[in-house]
């Protein structure tokens, strides 16, 4: 048996698993990244719009800062999210993209003087101040009061991933690509590290470590559409649920984004709307003021997909051979801002639809999109369930986004929560916790399980098709589990969903010849595909007990916010024997929240309250009245930075705000 030790062992070579690669390098420890695919690859670089950032450069981003990025994150989440971990964030944020600079992100720059944008439908003259020039500048994005989000052009993903994964390199960290983690070795209180498959090779090892962390991205891909990567499949939740022992967080908090692409199904940017493109129906009508007169196009994705499949729902729909979509229209931002800020939009537009999208408009539809929920951790990024397991990026619950992530905070996050989450890690492992004593036993055990159980596959008759069985798991989270929800079909997606299961037990891999373990695609979904339907259930299970709309959860047969019932996160584990998984949950604590659960300002009000709400607002207006500097202030509401790194704990200079 072959055996790989390392400090830190970090499962997934995206944005977030190199950032806490780094960080734990920095700190004198030895980490190792294991990456389906070559890291460059990851489905971090798909990123186009942003990251936001309170940096408060240019003219339509002045009197930003550290408040207003957590009020707009709390909000957006629908009052779902960690609100101690948002504060954390959007501290953090504007150190993040400033190292990010450092290392060489292009990130677009203000133009000192006036220059033209499209704000609302209209063309208008925006004056930059003199002394910004030069400086990091942002674009608009839904559900923000600033314009936060800072870009390169629409390549953001493509930009931050190259950067990092040269700094890796310069670091000399190992990055073991097409290796994939089969299971994780624990002895069901502490976690050992991973039993890990050589995709090419077919070849078994045990990689162990004294910390492990998975960052392997979202699973958008249980979904018939989506705007994920083929590889985002679920599987680092699959592995913590298969432990037994660890929970994952809000599975049910599945993000749609509303500009996808009709046939295929490939993410065209917010930025489209927050530079100045609009939405319209098979008349040409743009719709969106007439449902969010006061953001429209910019609403959160949540609120614009839904006014989007609402609108197709009344007959504005266009039809084609692929069903009915809407139209992005960003003709009237002109072919010279498309060119340059636009170029991967015009490029997706003139290959996948034979379309420019300066003359034409773009045939869009609401689409599966991200991973609110993930591996539950504290803010630290560590399972509290499991000892030595810690989890960052979508693959994660961390929680900041709660039950509705906003656009620009999820590439946001994969940095701030690498840089945070790379620190703890580090702090755990040089602790007396970090020290571990592994008997090889304990490893062999798992990788013989593994092995045997890819042995059963390759050898039995295989009297079902996982193709036919992940096309109908497909096709029941989309039609059943989507954008709008009811208890009918819920319950039949559960039913079938956990039929599905049982049936992959029964999964063989025919094509394959001699029983050979090595590179073989069938053998791949083979054993993926119990594990993608043991995470549907936990999305369709979420979504059936949780009898409310929160965010991106919206039940037709129960439109309220519920902040009385349901102010908490849903809490899935997977128990050695069981047929479903075991749902349980945490509370959030109104009396300690620095923003008290409120009207997010969509559509008419329609919530609930929490018994506790009224009286933590009074305390809230009551201190709010004292007039305190806005550091004193929240301090006094929620502290947070004794949670961070010291060197992290210093405030964010801006032009306005000068260091003291």
């Amino acid at each position: 048996m072959k055996i790989i030790h390392s400090d830190v062992l970090v499962v997934g070579g995206g944005l977030a698993g190199q950032r806490v690669a780094l960080a734990v390098k920095r700190r004198g420890l030895e980490p190792s990244i294991l990456s389906l695919v070559p890291a460059k690859r990851s489905h971090s670089v798909a990123a186009q719009g942003g990251m936001q950032a309170s940096l408060a450069n240019c003219f339509k981003g002045e009197g930003d800062n550290e408040d207003v990025h957590f009020e707009d994150t709390v909000r957006g989440s629908d009052w779902g999210c960690d609100q101690r971990v948002a504060r954390m964030f959007a501290h953090i944020a504007p150190k993040a993209i400033r190292e990010l600079a450092a290392w060489g992100v292009a990130w677009n720059r203000v133009r000192g003087g006036d220059h033209e944008v499209v704000i609302n439908g209209q063309r208008l003259t925006l004056t930059e101040r003199a002394d910004a020039h030069g400086l990091i500048t942002a674009r608009d994005f839904g559900g923000t009061r600033k314009w936060r989000t800072c870009y390169t052009s629409d390549g953001t993903g493509h930009a931050m991933l190259y950067t990092l994964s040269d700094q890796v390199i310069a670091a000399s960290i190992p990055v073991h690509e097409r290796q994939e983690a089969l299971a994780l070795i624990h002895d069901g209180y502490r976690c050992h590290g991973a039993v890990v498959r050589d995709l090419i090779t077919g070849e078994l090892s045990a990689h162990l470590a004294r910390a492990t962390v998975v960052a392997s991205g979202g699973y958008g891909r249980i979904y018939g559409i989506s705007t994920n990567a083929l590889i985002n499949e679920g599987m680092g939740a699959a592995l913590a649920l298969e432990t037994g022992v660890a929970r994952l967080g809000n599975m049910e908090a599945v993000q749609f984004h509303p500009t996808a692409i009709v046939p295929t199904g490939i993410l065209v940017t917010e930025g489209c709307r927050g530079d100045g493109g609009v939405l319209r129906d098979v008349d040409g009508h743009r719709f969106m003021p007439d449902y969010e007169p006061e953001k429209k196009d910019l609403a959160s994705r949540d609120v614009v997909s839904r006014r989007m499949a609402e609108h197709m729902r009344a007959g504005k729909g266009v039809a084609s051979a692929y069903g009915e979509h809407l139209w992005l229209d960003i003709t009237q931002l002109g072919a010279a801002h498309i060119d340059k800020n636009l170029r991967e939009v015009k490029d997706i537009c003139r290959y996948f639809l034979g379309i420019d999208p300066a003359r034409d408009f773009i045939p869009v539809r609401p689409t599966q999109h991200y991973s609110m929920g993930g591996i539950r951790t504290d803010y630290r990024g560590e399972s509290q369930w499991l000892t030595g397991l810690f989890s960052c990026g979508e693959a994660a619950c961390w929680d900041l986004h709660g039950f509705n992530r906003l656009g620009g905070n999820s590439v946001a996050e994969t940095v701030v929560a690498g840089m945070l989450v790379g620190e703890y890690v580090a702090d755990f492992c040089e602790s007396g916790l970090g020290e571990q004593e592994i008997s090889t036993a304990l490893a062999r055990e798992f990788v013989e399980r593994e092995r045997h159980s890819l042995e059963s596959l390759v050898t039995r008759p295989g009297r079902e098709n996982a193709v036919e069985l992940r096309r109908r798991m497909e096709r029941i989270m989309t039609d059943k589990v989507g954008l709008f929800r009811n208890g009918p079909d819920l319950d039949s997606a559960v039913a079938e969903l956990a039929e599905l299961l049982a049936r992959s037990g029964d999964v063989g891999v025919n094509g394959n010849s001699g029983g050979s373990l090595g590179a073989n695609p069938e053998l791949v979904l083979a054993y993926r595909l119990p594990r993608m339907l043991k995470v549907a259930l936990t999305v369709a299970m979420g979504a059936r007990d949780r009898t409310e709309s929160r965010g991106a959860h919206f039940r037709e047969d129960h439109p309220a916010r519920n902040d009385r019932d349901w102010l908490n996160r849903t809490l899935a584990c997977w128990r050695e024997g069981d047929t479903l998984p075991t749902l349980e949950y945490e509370e959030l604590d109104v009396p300690t929240m620095e923003l008290p659960p409120g009207f997010r300002g969509y559509g008419a009000k329609n919530i609930i309250d929490h018994p506790d709400t009224a009286p933590r607002q009074a305390e809230v207006d009551e201190m709010r009245a004292a007039k305190l500097d806005r550091y004193a202030a929240q301090s006094y509401l929620m502290s947070f930075k004794q949670f961070l790194p010291l060197k992290y704990r210093g405030r964010n200079e801006r032009l306005d705000e000068p260091l003291p």
